[in-house]
Order: structure tokens, then C-alpha cells, then sequence
């Protein structure tokens, strides 16, 4: 296995989990989101706000395919880059994809401090939380395996992550 792919909605952990998964493991991390932001010099905010979101899943496709070719990467992907099944493949032909999942309430909770959530920047954040995870939900399905964060510090998720993944032969 080469990488360890994080997916899910956003304010789940990917990042926080993806980070000590990296240090654990004693691999690299990397934040796609993070890796677009530096080749684009622009928030995806502004991504999103000036060009689309169409024209940003095809940046972060791109982006994807840079981090596929390395190895022993522990890579935090965007919220919604499952729906590209082509992402989905390049996923699971370079590594293990695992999905980290809470509940609406605790996504509204962890992302109500941050104005960086364009899908979030609604009138009312919570139903459009629910309407996402409803409409990703099948996408969200095909990862590998799925671990539930909303009552689950950091280290019990990574630890989570550690016994799924397969040891070295």
C-alpha cells in the first residue's frame, strides 16, 4: 500500500487525524486542500467564489494525481472530492481510503469558527450540512472503511486507523 487517503465531510478530522496518522507512522502528510491553495496562491474560497466549483474539482483532480504518484503520504482530501469517481479509483489503486463521518451536529459545531467553508456560507448552515452528507453519502460508501469521529479524540481514531490498516508482508 502506498498512501493512506482521508475522506469525508468536512470538520470530521482529516486533517487533526491525518497529521498524527503521519508523525505515527513515521510518513509524510500532506493536505490536498493545503497543496492547491500553494499552486493556485489563493484561498479555495476565492477558488470557489471566482471560478466555480466545477473549475475547482478539476484543480483538485490534478492535484490528486500529483500526490498518487508518491508513497508513505497520509493525504487529508477536500469534503467532496469523492464525488469524481475517477479520484475515487486513483484512491484505491494507490493506497487505502478511509472515511471519517460525524454527526451534523458536531460538523456544525467544529466548522461554526471558521468563514474558509464556502459550501457552509448558506443562511441556514445545518440544513445544507444534512442535504450534503445525504447527497455524498453514497460516495462516501465506497471508502475502504468508515470510522465515526463525533465522540472520538484524535489519538482514538488514529489508533482506530492503525488496526485497519494492513501490516507489511
Amino acid at each position: 500500500m502506498n498512501n493512506i487517503y482521508l475522506v469525508g465531510f468536512m470538520a470530521t478530522g482529516k486533517t487533526h487525524v491525518g497529521k498524527e496518522l503521519a508523525r505515527k507512522k513515521k510518513w509524510h502528510f500532506m493536505d490536498l486542500d493545503d497543496l492547491i491553495e500553494l499552486r493556485q496562491a489563493r484561498k479555495i474560497s476565492d477558488i470557489f467564489a471566482k471560478d466555480g466549483e466545477a473549475c475547482f474539482r478539476r484543480i483538485e483532480n490534478k492535484a490528486l494525481k500529483e500526490v498518487a504518484g508518491q508513497k508513505k503520504f497520509v493525504v487529508a482530501c477536500g469534503g467532496g472530492i469523492v464525488i469524481n469517481p475517477e479520484n475515487i479509483k486513483i484512491m484505491k489503486e494507490t493506497g487505502m481510503v478511509i472515511c471519517l463521518s460525524a454527526s451534523p451536529e458536531v460538523i456544525l459545531k467544529r466548522s461554526s469558527s471558521s468563514n474558509a467553508r464556502p459550501l457552509l456560507n448558506v443562511t441556514d448552515p445545518e440544513r445544507q450540512i444534512e442535504l450534503l452528507l445525504k447527497l455524498r453519502a453514497p460516495y462516501y460508501a465506497r471508502a475502504d472503511k468508515s470510522i465515526d469521529t463525533s465522540r472520538l479524540s484524535v489519538k482514538e481514531v488514529v489508533d482506530k486507523i492503525i488496526k485497519l490498516v494492513p501490516k507489511k508482508k
